[in-house]
């Protein structure tokens, strides 16, 4: 394919323009007519942020709200996570009791920046550190993350 010349009337060359951000040259170019409604999605051309664009009946907007700052306490609430798993052939192994097996419930823990994992035997009352469980976790708000993915290692039910 070969190169195309934009021309304007005349055949001269049409003049180098920024669309407008308003959409009033569409509308013009449609015969005046302007369509009813927000006229972005939640976007602008120069990088300006609009405002959040509505997405009615999907319970949520287009524009993001900004995450809380670096150094924000954590949210209120628990800042522990449990599930219950069935350990495979090998076992899970803990720092008190060697490896345990079977029907065991997973604790994932955040406290002074560490997070923990921990487990026990379903229905017992002690609680053993998973080996090699214990690491930093800069923002708490991760920690719903930290848990599904130490459920999806931990939790072997068909061996």
């Amino acid at each position: 394919m070969g190169e195309q010349a934009v021309t304007g009337a005349g055949d001269t060359p049409a003049p180098e323009r920024t669309p407008d951000a308003t959409g009033e040259d569409a509308a013009a170019a449609a015969g005046g007519a302007t369509a009813p409604g927000p006229t972005s999605a939640g976007m602008t051309a120069d990088g300006t942020p609009a405002a959040p664009a509505d997405v009615s009946g999907a319970g949520m907007s287009a524009d993001a709200t900004p995450p809380a700052p670096a150094g924000a306490p954590p949210a209120p609430g628990p800042q522990e996570r449990t599930s219950d798993i069935t350990a495979g052939a090998g076992g899970v192994m803990t720092d008190e009791a060697g490896v345990v097996t079977g029907d065991l419930t997973l604790r994932t823990e955040y406290a002074d920046g560490q997070v923990t994992l921990r487990v026990q035997y379903k229905d017992a009352d002690e609680w053993y550190a998973v080996t090699g469980g214990r690491v930093p976790l800069a923002d708490p708000a991760a920690l719903d993350a930290v848990h599904t993915v130490a459920v999806a290692l931990l939790n072997r039910p068909e061996g």
